[in-house]
């Protein structure tokens, strides 16, 4: 099989690395150049908190305009905000044979398969946290254990379980433990809660995943947008699912001794990647526009069109748009622009 890997950022070093390693013909692509240069010159460098596991090897980089002829499998770990050119350059490195597992934040799905065909396209979630470097190096800033045991969860859309996707996850389980689904949209929504909480504020606020959950103030705006998450998924008739050591559907609350409860729930959620940082966050480090639009304005999207409410959710997008606009990044200072959403709660602020 022959697959490309088409954004060879912090997500993109760590998987082609290992499907590398493990022999699979997989070229990556990239437009930043000196990534790509670094990766032909140095290889594919994969830094572990363990570092016994850390480990460099030679890999086929090149400029993404270098695509060449027809490949199997294309994985997709570019932004979605890049979709509208790179899905019609993919397209012309396609049969109709050829699959396009998007790995992407968000729910891209739809997207793509309205350039390559619904029957062309699988998609799936990543659970484990990685953090840019530098070019041709990423660091897994979870543990090796974590890692290996939750990679992906993959599935097609309204389909179940198929041998071309036994076939993908064959190949993902080269990097780490893949999930086989046949409820795709449920999953993709609970990694929508994840990010939108843990990337969101880590985004809005200049702070690791533990930073975020070591603030208490922080970590009850992510209860608070976990909440916004659940009922939106919910008014579009999906519902979370149960990955890791958690029931995602357990995060809804009603009241303030649950909130409390969702609260230390968080803390659980990102003891494994305390140190991890949200790509975001290492867009706006870079002066780049973020993902925000697809992660925590996707809920907000979707909020308006059912007529739920979802101000945390929006502020974390004005918030990242801010340092956008800036070019630059916010600080934990920042969380005090909740206060007034906060109101009534100040005793669990404690």
């Amino acid at each position: 099989m022959r697959i490309a890997l088409v954004g060879s950022g912090s997500m993109g070093i760590v998987i082609g690395a290992y499907i590398t390693k493990a022999g699979y013909d997989i070229e990556m692509f990239d437009s930043y150049e000196a990534n790509v240069e670094a990766l032909q010159k140095n290889g594919a460098k994969v830094v572990h908190l363990e570092d016994d596991k850390t480990f460099t090897i030679p890999v086929k980089a090149f400029n993404i305009d270098q695509m060449s002829g027809i490949y199997d499998l294309i994985l997709l770990l570019t932004k979605q905000t890049a979709n509208a050119v790179v899905l019609p350059h993919i397209l012309k490195y396609m049969n109709e044979n050829s699959i396009v597992c998007a790995l992407q934040n968000g729910i891209p799905e739809p997207s793509v398969a309205e350039v390559v065909g619904i029957e062309r396209t699988i998609g799936g979630a990543m659970m484990f946290p990685a953090t840019w470097l530098e070019p041709g190096v990423s660091a897994e800033t979870g543990t090796y254990e974590s890692f290996k045991n939750s990679a992906f969860e993959i599935g097609e859309v309204g389909k179940p379980v198929s041998d071309r996707l036994r076939k993908v996850g064959e190949i993902l389980e080269s990097v780490g433990k893949t999930t086989l689904m046949d409820n795709l949209m449920d999953v993709r929504w609970t990694k929508v809660l994840i990010n939108s909480c843990g990337s969101g504020m880590s985004a809005a606020l200049n702070c690791t995943f533990g930073e975020a959950v070591d603030n208490v103030k922080s970590r009850a705006c992510e209860a608070f947008i976990a909440k916004e998450c659940l009922d939106v998924c919910h008014a579009e008739g999906y519902k979370m699912i149960h990955t890791g050591r958690l029931d995602f559907e357990t995060l809804y609350w009603n009241n303030k001794e649950e909130l409390k409860k969702v609260m230390d729930a968080f803390v659980m959620i990102y003891s494994t990647s305390k140190g991890g940082k949200a790509s975001m966050l290492q867009d706006l480090e870079k002066k780049q526009k973020t993902e925000i639009d697809y992660i925590n304005g996707h809920v907000a999207a979707y909020g308006k069109k059912h007529g739920i409410a979802t101000p945390f959710c929006d502020k974390v997008v004005e918030l990242v748009k801010e340092a956008e606009n800036k070019k630059g990044v916010n600080d934990m200072s920042y969380v005090d622009r909740f206060d007034d959403l906060l109101k009534g709660y100040e005793d669990v602020l404690v």
